[in-house]
């Protein structure tokens, strides 16, 4: 029975759609665990001083994996490794044994050091927990430097698998990541406390890894030690992932210092920050990962070969399906944003009804993003397919920079401007809501995503052009379906509101999701008027039959 799953998971998944469709679902298979994690977190904690500890210990972890196990990404390897497979099995095998030891040793050093000199940066982010908390919070990190070389591990494997096109073993990943923090909250979690917790991530990392492991065992690809290195092919990588690990590495530095400024804030505000930006993660996930993954190989394959009108097709293609999906993803959110906090982080007297207002708030500030964030991730893998790493480096260093750049000024006037403070807050509806000036910090993470996608889409459109033109087709399509999504949504759920009992989490939920089932079918009928090309190839994909996807034989398949 294993080995039979773990075939199918193995197997090479052709086509742009069929492969994002399929990675949108484990995609959201894997959200879908997530939203239990968070769950199951918000219940037993609620937005508190334990959620903000948990969530702050992830931050130095999560900046050394974004430096250290950059080199290994698939955005980086995966271009070499079409390249060394066209070759010989041989090649391939010394190029992932030489990225694979210079890797170990790298991430092990730095996690070392992290480890001596934890004690003296964490006071100076977190100085919001004062010292009674520090202690825990220091401990906490300490333990998850162990994730980062695990994912990196893990992030090297799917890189082979992904050069295969085994979309599904790839993605199956993050599920059995879910699967071992939640099993960390249940069983862990009473047993050792918030620490619990934390060896809860590590089960879900080694989990993790051993879902690729067959991929890279069934291509006799697994790496080992090994001495002396092939330094050409380290450099050659290295130089293209430099600027890809400065590029990634700024933006969690903006993500660290935003959750500093949280942490110094009303107790739960790295919490409510934190839960906002997952739920907003979740359709970013399911559309703009999906299609960005999907579309990689594909057009790393395109450039080697020289192919720019297919690789400049790829990318309209998938930036049209991109903007198809998040608009309307972009209404609902705004619109149902208290249904949506509400019915997936519950209604616990820990969590509160104030909790869930301010988290909704920051949900709908985030959800102005999704686009742009969705369509920066397609274009930089677009360059770094393209083997040009130094555009995204300029662009989204200086958004990093200009995330705490606007999420400082916005905090500094909404505190100074009674005007801004009252007028914002009764536009989001947090009047009254202690805390609500974390409001600000994902209003400047918003405005420097939406400047990112837009310079980005400007100079990538300037070096490929050709795409621009369908896509802004789609995309005021999409805009006439969304607003109309929206605002049929709104009207039925101020119907709806004294239809249903909003005092139990089953009446929330009926009215949110009548609500936004009624407002989807007016967008589609909207979408169907303008003929929209999107919606014709969705049903056209759908009515193959995913499941039924034509699978590319790998070598270990009869012919």
């Amino acid at each position: 029975m294993v080995k039979r799953m773990l075939k199918v998971l193995s197997k090479e998944v052709g086509g742009l759609h069929e492969a994002a469709y399929l990675l949108a679902f484990f995609a959201i298979l894997s959200q879908i665990l997530a939203l239990v994690r968070d769950r199951l977190l918000t219940y037993h904690f609620g937005a508190g001083t334990q959620l903000d500890l948990y969530y702050a210990a992830f931050k130095i972890p999560d900046i050394i994996f974004v430096f250290a196990a950059s080199a290994v990404s698939i955005s980086v390897l995966v271009p070499f490794l079409v390249e060394r497979m066209e070759d010989s099995k041989e090649k391939t095998k010394e190029f992932v044994n030489s990225i694979f030891t210079c890797f170990s040793l790298a991430i092990i050093v730095i996690s070392v050091v992290a480890w001596i000199v934890m004690p003296y940066i964490m006071p100076w982010f977190f100085k919001g927990f004062g010292v009674d908390k520090m202690h825990t919070l220091i401990m906490m990190s300490r333990i998850l430097l162990l994730q980062p070389i695990l994912l990196g591990v893990a992030n090297f494997f799917g890189s082979i698998a992904q050069a295969h096109r085994q979309f599904m073993m790839y993605a199956s990943g993050p599920i059995l990541y879910n699967i071992g923090i939640i099993i960390g909250i249940i069983l862990f979690y009473p047993i050792f406390g918030l620490y619990g917790l934390v060896l809860g991530v590590l089960l879900g990392a080694l989990f993790h890894v051993a879902i690729q492991t067959p991929a890279v065992l069934e291509k006799g690809l697994l790496p080992r030690l090994t001495f002396p290195v092939i330094w050409h092919s380290v450099k050659k990588v290295w130089y293209l992932a430099l600027p890809r690990t400065f590029t990634l590495g700024v933006g969690s530095l903006s993500i660290l210092f935003l959750v500093a400024m949280a942490s110094r804030m009303t107790e739960g505000s790295v919490a409510i920050f934190n839960l906002a930006s997952n739920l907003q993660g979740v359709p970013l996930a399911i559309v703009g990962t999906s299609y960005s993954l999907a579309a990689f190989p594909v057009l790393a394959k395109f450039f080697v070969e020289g192919k720019k009108e297919l690789f400049v097709s790829e990318i309209r293609i998938a930036l049209q399906h991109i903007i198809f999906w998040s608009l309307p993803v972009i209404a609902l959110f705004v619109v149902l944003r208290a249904q949506i906090v509400r019915v997936i982080l519950g209604a616990s007297t820990k969590f509160t009804w104030s909790n869930t207002r301010l988290t909704a708030a920051v949900l709908a500030i985030f959800a102005l993003s999704v686009l742009a964030q969705a369509v920066i991730m397609l274009f930089t893998r677009a360059y770094y397919a393209a083997k040009e790493t130094a555009t995204p480096l300029i662009i989204n260093s200086i958004s990093a920079v200009l995330t705490i750049i606007f999420a400082y000024g916005a905090l500094h006037i909404f505190r100074s401007s009674e005007w801004v403070r009252t007028t914002l807050a009764s536009v989001f509806r947090v009047e009254n809501v202690s805390g609500n000036e974390v409001l600000m910090l994902a209003l400047g993470s918003a405005i420097a995503s939406i400047l990112n996608g837009i310079v980005l889409w400007i100079l990538i459109e300037k070096k490929f052009s050709g795409f621009s033109g369908g896509a802004l087709r789609t995309f005021w399509r999409a805009l006439a379906g969304s607003v109309t999504m929206g605002a049929v949504s709104y009207i039925f759920l101020n119907i709806f509101d004294g239809v249903f009992s909003l005092d139990t989490v089953v009446g929330v939920f009926l009215q949110g999701f009548l609500a936004g089932i009624i407002g989807i079918a007016s967008g589609i009928f909207v979408l169907w008027l303008l003929k929209s090309e999107e919606l014709r190839d969705i049903w056209s994909t759908l009515h193959k039959k995913i499941w039924k996807a034509k699978v590319v034989l790998t070598d270990a398949e009869p012919r």
